[in-house]
């Protein structure tokens, strides 16, 4: 053994013995890419120099590494350093490389790798690191030179190392500088179908979808049964050229008909496409292909009921649960939602309690809530609610006015009112359950809260356009405060010009003013927009008032035949026509 090595040894076996981190172990450094297949070149041996071991060079090395081991790595990083430069021994530089690195100083970081490569030629390991480095360092001109070395160096492996390198480049900000950059790289290999298609992918990220597309032709072109071209090429043409899309991808399938992710991006294109009985078929070949897989006759069981075939779909959801493994709840749900659409509401509740997590669970709950309230089980929906969660304030926030909207449809509005305003305790400026509270404090006759709350809404958010209509609309139901609320109405309407409802109120503000040409206009472009019987009753209202009974006679009755449990159009009609 020689004196460096040696010394090597012996320090080593001393750091291990401390009581603190251990050194990194130098022969097995972290790779700095992902390893694939390869063909590996000829091993070259390491030179090693003929160092004589003195106590200047043993004083310096402990002492780096003790530095380094104390949480003193600038003195660690200068010590190794100065030693690497003195043994030229690679190992030494190496080591050297390591504590620059970790130490985030890019500058020592770059010159010590620069260091071992000139003291070991031969290690890849140092030129691909230096290459990273330069990458992440943003000096491309000098990166594109190690990368240049790194793939000379293995040529054997050429395409597995563009593949290798396509990560960290796509990682890279600047896109279009990291693409010239790849260019460069490949065009001395124009025979290497993935330089080609690392190129197309880092000119798709770079906006530059012609040279994307003429890229990723080629790579296909050189490398015909390699997949991964064709799927890109797919995924370039399909958003303006969705047919061209479906005949890249059936040609290919034509030849390699095995290509399971192929059919599937063949699929999924069918269905973009509406194409819903191509995109079954083949959704039922992958399913074929890999029957543990659950998603693929999931897939088919949704295509089913897209084609409106309820009892094939529930026989393909039945058939995806019975195979087990994940994706259970979904298929539930989806159970559930099918039973739903059948009216068999029984079996329907039957599939979403069984919907226990996943994606699908909170929207499971939501449905299992609303078919017990649906067959009047309010005690056993609002029991059910009580053991729900939600994630976060939107869901707590949606179950309180679910729970409050339940009541209230039962007739229990004070009751209502109670679980809206412990959620104001704990919510005090939510803007939807501020306004739920002025609306069902309207409705109780609680005119002064209900107003207090909403003037409050609109200091919180001055462009809340229905807060403005509900006041005004309030008001003016109430014939109070004309202007006032004539006023709000407006306002609410340069809010927002195009809401049928507050045309309707801006309308009926007209009316109550003695405007009767100017509401008739603005009722008729509400009832033309949204039909809605209260805008009909309105209409017909200030119509009558006008003089136009007969009219209004024929909207009231038309109306009332589409809506026949509209309570202000029965109110309207039996106030005129007795």
């Amino acid at each position: 053994m020689s004196h460096l090595n040696y010394l090597i040894a012996v320090s080593l076996l001393l750091v291990g013995c401390a009581q603190t981190t251990k050194p990194i172990v130098l022969e097995k450094p972290t790779p700095v890419v992902a390893p694939v297949t390869q063909v590996m070149p000829p091993v070259v041996a390491v030179t090693l120099p003929g160092i004589e071991l003195t106590d200047a060079i043993l004083y310096q090395y402990l002492l780096t590494e003790f530095a380094n081991q104390r949480g003193h790595k600038a003195l660690a990083v200068e010590g190794s350093e100065e030693l690497a430069q003195q043994t030229r021994d690679p190992r030494l530089a190496k080591r050297a490389a390591q504590l620059a690195l970790e130490s985030g100083d890019m500058n020592r970081a770059v010159a010590a790798l620069k260091l071992w490569q000139e003291t070991e030629p031969s290690s890849s390991m140092a030129t691909r690191m230096l290459s990273q480095l330069l990458l992440r360092g943003g000096r491309l001109d000098e990166a594109l030179i190690e990368f240049i070395k790194v793939i000379k160096e293995d040529e054997f492996n050429r395409g597995a190392i563009f593949l290798q390198l396509y990560p960290m480049m796509a990682a890279y900000p600047d896109k279009r500088a990291i693409l010239g950059l790849m260019s460069e790289l490949a065009r001395p290999y124009p025979e290497v179908a993935e330089g080609h298609w690392v190129v197309a992918q880092l000119a798709l990220s770079a906006g530059d979808s012609v040279l994307a597309l003429k890229e990723v032709r080629e790579a296909a072109r050189l490398r015909p049964e390699w997949d991964w071209p064709v799927a890109l090429e797919a995924q370039l043409l399909s958003p303006a050229f969705p047919e061209q899309t479906l005949q890249v991808l059936s040609l290919f399938l034509a030849r390699y008909p095995g290509a399971s992710e192929i059919r599937l991006q063949y699929a999924r294109a069918l269905l973009a496409l509406k194409q819903y009985a191509l995109a079954h078929d083949e959704f039922e070949k992958l399913s074929l292909l890999a029957p543990d897989r659950v998603e693929m006759a999931f897939a088919v069981a949704l295509i089913t009921m897209q084609l409106k075939d309820l009892p094939g779909a529930e026989a393909e959801l039945k058939h995806a649960l019975e195979k087990g493994g994940k994706g259970q709840d979904t298929v539930a749900y989806f159970l559930g939602q099918l039973n739903e659409a059948k009216e068999n509401d029984t079996q329907a509740l039957i599939y979403y309690r069984e919907v226990k997590a996943g994606e699908y669970q909170y929207r499971a709950q939501l449905r299992v809530i609303d078919l017990l309230h649906k067959q009047g089980k309010l005690l056993e929906a609002r029991q059910y609610l009580q053991q729900i969660s939600g994630e976060g304030e939107k869901d707590k926030l949606q179950l309180l006015m679910i729970d409050a909207q339940m009541l209230r449809e039962n007739h229990q509005s004070l009751e209502a009112m109670q679980i809206l305003q412990e959620g104001l305790k704990k919510f005090p400026d939510n803007e939807a359950l501020l306004y739920e509270v002025a609306m069902l404090a309207d409705s109780l006759g609680q005119f002064d809260a209900s107003e207090k709350i909403l003037r409050h809404l609109i200091y919180l958010k001055p462009d809340h356009a229905q807060a403005y209509n509900a006041l005004g609309y309030s008001l003016l139901e109430r014939n109070v405060r004309i202007n006032e609320a004539l006023v709000l109405v407006e306002q609410a309407l340069r809010l927002a010009p195009n809401d049928p409802a507050i045309m309707d109120s801006v309308g009926w503000g007209y009316y109550r003013s003695g405007k009767l040409n100017e509401s008739v206009a603005m009722l008729r472009s509400a009832f033309l927009a949204n039909p809605d019987p209260e805008i009909a009753a309105h209409l017909g209202e200030v119509l009558w008032v006008k003089g136009d009974k007969a009219e209004a006679i024929q909207i009231w009755q038309a109306s009332l035949k589409a809506s026949p449990d509209s309570a202000p159009l029965q109110a309207v009609m039996k106030r005129y026509l007795p």
